[in-house]
């Protein structure tokens, strides 16, 4: 049963509003003055009625109700008919306004629109927040001064209509620092579409793009509509643009020049307001002078260019960020694990992430998922030695002098070497191996036995 509060309700009104949603909601009554805000302190409810009998009034309420305090949608209510103040009042955060005296249909209706209004804001908040995207540029982890310079770049352009084009390395954010831009532009209201050309065939991608109409090709047995209306008023992502064909990137560019294009397979011209923020890993200089990317096209796109560094150039930020992976993926798995044993940090900093935040990401949650105790330990965290610049007091060496493995290099291949460097650095003394791993001595007993590790120090003391 929902709660809602009526303020200020005339008294010939209460019965008509009790009736109304006698089997719906509790409603409580309180007056417009400071028992108002108190009540909005001390309980939650899910909608406000509010009864103002002048326009001042009406706005002046709406202004003073700090919707932080709660999750509620509030109507006001008032004699005022003026389509004006209708506006003002929607436009100050009203989900309704209902002339009085309200009808108890009318009651019920903007009761049921408050609810699923609300249901359907909060959907989008949880699917928001499903999505690998940072809404607020204060959010993004940036310790280091290049990746502060950066977003303060990419917070500038976001103010702005003009195709930006983000170069970078595989994983080093550049899908989820589109969003960001988008959220921050006066776009944020429209929609935000997302497409990896890289992941769509050649044949295909045209009709992703544009749409197609019925019959433009075999199996297209209805119109589709493509990426670009689907982006109408909003933001269109085109992720790894390098790898589109050159008959394609024509189009493309005649897209970004006039606003307009035509559905595979029709004639029909269709126009669509659409900013886009194009990225890749590649350089498109050299592709260009390789006759593999459109110089107009490349101008076209490299209006407002930014390049993301790779986690190795921003180590201030390699921690805060495993730090924020591990409470991520402990409450989305419901690990206990909070935190990281002193030699796994000293291993996270000490690797140099050929896949960038990627790889930290996917390492960090396959570390939580095996970890049975409270802090992930090297063992766990399973990092191979390519790529390593320090791990365990120098016991494991820099790339430039790492040893050659004998085997190939698999998850099995690089747990055993880390527990045989742990023995060497701990002179086989298995107890405080195990310290130094984050794990139990008998783990330790049994993975020993397991890989068939001995050393003559052992047999002396049998």
């Amino acid at each position: 049963m929902y709660t809602i509060l009526a303020s200020a309700i005339p008294e010939e009104s209460r019965v008509v509003m009790e009736s109304a949603f006698k089997n719906m909601a509790k409603v409580k009554f309180c007056s417009a003055d400071n028992t108002l805000f108190n009540e909005l302190k001390e309980r939650e409810y899910d909608l406000l009625f509010l009864y103002a009998s002048k326009e001042s009034e009406g706005m002046g309420l709406l202004e003073k109700i700090d919707k932080s305090l709660s999750n509620m949608q509030v109507i006001l209510i008032s004699k005022v008919e003026r389509p004006e103040f209708v506006v003002e009042v929607l436009q100050n955060g009203a989900c309704d306004y209902l002339v009085y005296p309200p009808s108890v249909p009318r009651l019920e209706m903007a009761m049921q629109r408050a609810m699923e209004h609300r249901a359907l804001r909060n959907e989008i908040d949880y699917l928001r927040h499903k999505q690998d995207i940072i809404y607020h540029f204060s959010d993004v982890i940036s310790f280091s001064s290049n990746m502060q310079n950066v977003l303060k770049s990419l917070e500038k352009f976001s103010k702005t209509d003009s195709t930006i084009l983000i170069t970078g390395a595989t994983g080093t954010g550049k899908s989820f620092l589109s969003g960001t831009v988008h959220y921050n532009s006066p776009r944020k209201q429209k929609p935000f579409i997302k497409i990896n050309c890289a992941n769509i065939p050649e044949n295909l991608l045209e009709s992703e793009l544009f749409g197609h109409e019925k019959g433009a090709f075999t199996g297209a047995d209805k119109q589709r509509i493509g990426r670009f209306e689907q982006a109408g008023g909003g933001t269109l992502f085109l992720d790894e643009i390098g790898e589109i064909s050159l008959g394609l990137q024509s189009k493309l560019l005649r897209v970004l020049e006039e606003k307009s294009f035509e559905r595979v397979g029709g004639n029909k011209t269709i126009y669509s307001d659409v900013r886009v923020i194009a990225a890749t890993n590649k350089n498109l200089s050299e592709q260009i002078q390789n006759g593999k990317f459109r110089e107009d096209l490349f101008y076209r796109i490299n209006v407002l260019p930014v390049r993301l560094p790779d986690l190795k150039d921003r180590p201030e930020c390699i921690e805060p960020l495993a730090q924020y992976f591990l409470r991520k993926y402990s409450k989305l798995l419901g690990s206990n694990v909070g935190g990281f044993t002193d030699h796994a940090l000293k291993q996270i900093r000490g690797y140099s992430w050929p896949g960038n935040i990627r790889q930290l990401a996917n390492t960090i949650e396959r570390s939580v998922i095996l970890e049975d105790g409270d802090k992930i330990g090297i063992l766990n965290l399973s990092l191979p030695r390519v790529h390593q610049r320090s791990v365990i007091k120098g016991s494991i060496s820099s790339e430039k002098n790492d040893i050659k493995d004998s085997g190939p290099a698999s998850l099995v291949g690089q747990e055993k070497e880390l527990i045989l460097s742990a023995l060497d650095e701990c002179l086989w003394v298995q107890k405080n191996a195990a310290v130094l791993l984050g794990i139990s001595p008998r783990s330790l007993n049994y993975k020993v036995k397991k890989f068939g590790i001995t050393h003559p120090h052992w047999r002396k003391h049998k």
